[in-house]
C-alpha cells in the first residue's frame, strides 16, 4: 500500500547511533564520491545516492546525476529500505503499490528502478543506503549486486574511520584543553570549549578571561579585501 514507509522498532537507537558520526550536514568528500561514481558506473544507472535517513528526511552525503540535497522522509524509498538487512530491489516503481504514487516516482526524478543497499553500522543500526536509480525499468545482473554489497560496506567503513577520527580529535582536545593548551580548527580558526562547541576566538577569551576585543582590519588583509581604499591611504601617505 502506498504511503511513508513506517518507523524501525530501534529508531531512537538508530538515531542516536545516526548522531555519532556527525555526518549531516557534512561537506561533500571525494572517498564517498568516489563511491557514488562507481556505483553508477557498475549498475549503468544515471542515479547514485549515499542517503542518510534522519527523523524526517533522507539527506544525501554524496550523489550523481541529482542536484537535490534531501527530500522528505515520507517520500523516501530509502526509509522502506532501512527496514530489512537485505537489499531492496524495486525493479518498476510504477507497479509497486508502495510507490507508484510516490511524488518522486510521478515527478522528478522520475524513479523507475531502485536498488538500495542499507548501512549497517557496527551496533546492526542501519542508517541509511547505497542506492541506486534509473528511469528506466530493469533489475540488477548478481555481479552488480555483489559489487553493490561490497560498496555499501565500504561506505561503513568510511563512516567509522571517520567516529573513530572524530573521537580521538576530542581525546586530543580534551586532554590539552586540561593542559592549559587549546584546540582550534586549523581553517576557521575557531576554539573548541570543554562542552566540545566551536567558538571564535574573541568569545572563548572573553568568556575565561577579562579580556575584552574590538576590531580592525590590518594592512595585509586591507590590500587583500579592500584594495582601491588601500592604494588611497597609499596616495595620502
Amino acid at each position: 500500500m502506498t504511503g511513508p514507509a513506517p518507523k524501525p522498532d530501534n529508531e531512537v537507537a538508530r538515531l542516536r547511533a545516526l548522531s555519532e558520526y556527525r555526518i549531516l550536514g557534512s561537506k561533500p568528500e571525494e572517498s564517498f564520491d568516489n563511491i557514488t561514481s562507481m556505483a553508477a558506473l557498475i549498475c549503468h544507472a544515471p542515479i547514485a545516492l549515499i542517503s542518510i535517513v534522519d527523523h524526517d528526511r533522507q539527506w544525501f552525503k554524496s550523489k550523481v546525476g541529482l542536484e537535490t540535497e534531501e527530500t522528505p522522509r515520507d517520500w523516501s524509498f530509502c526509509a522502506h529500505a532501512i527496514l530489512s538487512p537485505k537489499p531492496m530491489i524495486v525493479e518498476d516503481a510504477l507497479f509497486d503499490d508502495r510507490f507508484k504514487d510516490n511524488p518522486l516516482v510521478k515527478k522528478d526524478p522520475h524513479i523507475r528502478l531502485y536498488a538500495g543497499f542499507p548501512l549497517h553500522t557496527d551496533r546492526h543500526h542501519r542508517i541509511g543506503t547505497l542506492c541506486v536509480i534509473d528511469r528506466m525499468p530493469k533489475s540488477l545482473t548478481s555481479t552488480q549486486y555483489k559489487i553493490m554489497e561490497r560498496l555499501a560496506a565500504q561506505v561503513v567503513t568510511l563512516l567509522e574511520l571517520r567516529k573513530r577520527s572524530l573521537s580521538l580529535l576530542d581525546e586530543f582536545c580534551r586532554l590539552h584543553q586540561q593542559q592549559g593548551i587549546l584546540c582550534s580548527c586549523s581553517y576557521c580558526r575557531k576554539v573548541r570549549d570543554n562542552q566540545g562547541a566551536w567558538r571564535p576566538l574573541e568569545e572563548f577569551m572573553m568568556r575565561h578571561s577579562t579580556l575584552n576585543f574590538s576590531h580592525g582590519i590590518c594592512e595585509s588583509c586591507m590590500e587583500e579585501h579592500f584594495p582601491d581604499v588601500a592604494a588611497q591611504q597609499e596616495q595620502v601617505v
